[in-house]
């Protein structure tokens, strides 16, 4: 069974109770100081499953926090429901019927809404974080996630930062902009000084490759790729190889076709 689901619910009930006026949650979840206004997190759910849409609903619901504006069995839904219900995260099923994950989420960037999507999927796999990164998600989990990384999940980005599994990553463009106040028009590579041989292994990790492939396909060290590496982390002011690659998408520092090295 999904954790999403609830012993009990109605498959039928779909879109029962999810709209509803900000202040007519009931008392349920945490307790907030008396006279402090309550700042809830609206959330949007796409999935075609009722059980793991109406699940995922009465679990949020149970936390004081969040208000769950309205779900979708199918793509297109999901975009006009975004579009008309502007929720602050969109739970989006990456294998949701209709208009696939990826399809939505290209709508949602060009109707250039401000709704965070947190991609749901029956696993992660290392292109799909990159495709759906580039794509603009804020948030990837599985589906077999517990609830409490969710509910974390959902307040990271709310943050401002991203989460992909079980890591939160800081927003890399706003934490990095400051520290890197080059010349005007020059690019991330420029002002950075990568080398080639840098670029290349930048663009490496973008597609994916391990230490190993990369110093197969660069006949290097993998000793000297863990050297290129940390020139590299230094040089972008970044603490790991996935903040390298959110980098390098957002900034376009790489192709991100499979790099020809």
């Amino acid at each position: 069974m999904s954790p999403f689901s609830h012993p009990g619910s109605d498959s039928e009930g779909n879109n029962r109770g999810d709209v509803q006026p900000t202040g007519a949650k009931s008392g349920r979840g945490r307790r907030r100081p008396p006279g402090q206004p309550p700042t809830l997190i609206r959330v949007a759910i796409a999935d075609a499953h009722p059980v793991v849409r109406e699940g995922l609903r009465r679990l949020l619901h149970a936390e004081q926090e969040f208000h769950v504006v309205g779900q979708a069995e199918d793509g297109t839904q999901a975009v006009k429901l975004v579009k008309a219900r502007r929720p602050d995260v969109l739970m989006l099923d990456a294998g949701i019927p209709g208009m696939s994950g990826m399809r939505v989420l290209r709508e949602l960037a060009k109707a250039q809404t401000e709704c965070r999507v947190i991609l749901l999927n029956a696993s992660i796999d290392r292109a799909q974080v990159l495709e759906a990164l580039r794509l603009g998600v804020r948030g990837l989990v599985t589906k077999n996630t517990t609830i409490a990384l969710i509910i974390k999940c959902i307040r990271t980005v709310m943050t401002g930062e991203y989460w992909v599994g079980r890591e939160s990553v800081s927003d890399l463009i706003g934490c990095l902009g400051p520290r890197r106040a080059g010349a005007p028009g020059a690019s991330i590579a420029q002002q950075t000084e990568l080398t080639r041989r840098e670029l290349q292994i930048v663009a490496a990790v973008v597609a994916g490759y391990a230490n190993k492939d990369i110093a197969s396909r660069l006949s290097l060290s993998e000793h000297t790729v863990k050297h290129h590496l940390s020139s590299i982390f230094d040089k972008l002011g970044v603490a790991n190889r996935l903040e390298v690659a959110l980098l390098a998408i957002k900034q376009k520092l790489v192709d991100d076709r499979d790099p020809e090295i």
